[in-house]
């Protein structure tokens, strides 16, 4: 396992027990308790977590934790979704995309998709985001056009938030707008940590001519801080094939189309309205 694999595994298992001591996560992970006890200093001076007397409590501050140590949750499922979600976009469109790993991966599949890769004159793809991350990614590819809004940065998610981010998302138009969230809950809808990261999710899928929220099947029936929306904001719920039925079908009675990404490969340019999106499949 390599290093950056064993601290997620470390941030997940201290996530599940709240503290950890030593011997116990080296156990766990099958490492010396030297190892552990420097992979623990590593993250406490990144305020992930706090160290104690011969272990690990969970920082105040881990509740979501950085991209770079959320990359490798569910990585199969993301891929999924992001192979789908390529599939939906339309050559020439101009894509909204909020901050996150799913989103992320969503923003690698466009880049790499044959068709919008091509040499041109013009751009093939339009994108907004507010993620820094994503704009570093796709700002090399000359045949993407990369808007990024303004803002302020957040440490830990690589969002820009905030008035200057309002003013600039209020000047365009998305036809398409894929929006991650922390948690998804039939009742609730899309939910995220931070409030300010809720209200821009929210304004970029409400200047969507359509919005997707899409999260893996892990976030379903998670309720966190700060709502952003559901079905009077989102017209698709884009998750895997591990969503409980009952609760899919809750979230259908409720106004939402779920599409459902399979695993495997997906035919690049199928749209999301029809009733097979790439290997995605579209229920209600």
């Amino acid at each position: 396992m390599k290093r950056h694999e064993r601290m997620n595994a470390l941030l997940e298992l201290l996530g599940q027990r709240g503290s950890l001591e030593v011997e116990e996560a080296a156990t766990a992970l099958e490492v010396s308790a030297a190892t552990m006890r420097r992979d623990m200093d590593a993250l406490a001076e990144q305020q992930l977590l706090t160290r104690t007397r011969g272990g690990a409590v969970l920082s105040a501050v881990t509740y979501d934790l950085p991209i770079r140590y959320k990359r490798g949750h569910h990585t199969a499922a993301k891929e999924a979704l992001a192979r789908t979600a390529a599939a939906m976009v339309e050559r020439g469109s101009v894509i909204g995309l909020s901050g996150g790993t799913t989103t992320t991966e969503i923003a690698r599949a466009l880049a790499t998709r044959a068709d919008l890769a091509e040499p041109g004159p013009q751009p093939h793809l339009t994108i907004v985001t507010n993620a820094l991350n994503i704009a570093n990614e796709l700002a090399v590819r000359p045949q993407i056009k990369t808007v990024l809004t303004g803002g302020v940065a957040h440490s830990r998610t690589f969002e820009l938030t905030g008035p200057y981010s309002e003013l600039m998302l209020r000047q365009v138009s998305v036809d398409l707008a894929f929006i991650g969230a922390n948690g998804m809950d039939p009742q609730t809808g899309a939910t995220v940590h931070d409030e300010a990261e809720a209200r821009i999710n929210g304004l970029m899928a409400e200047r969507a001519e359509r919005a997707v929220v899409v999260t893996d099947s892990s976030k379903v029936g998670v309720r966190c801080f700060a709502r952003i929306g559901g079905a009077e904001v989102f017209s698709t719920f884009l998750t895997d094939t591990g969503i409980p039925g009952p609760v899919r079908r809750e979230f259908e009675e409720r106004g939402l189309r779920v599409v459902l990404a399979e695993e495997g490969p997906t035919e690049a340019g199928d749209k999301g309205d029809s009733k097979q999106a790439g290997n995605g499949r579209v229920l209600g």
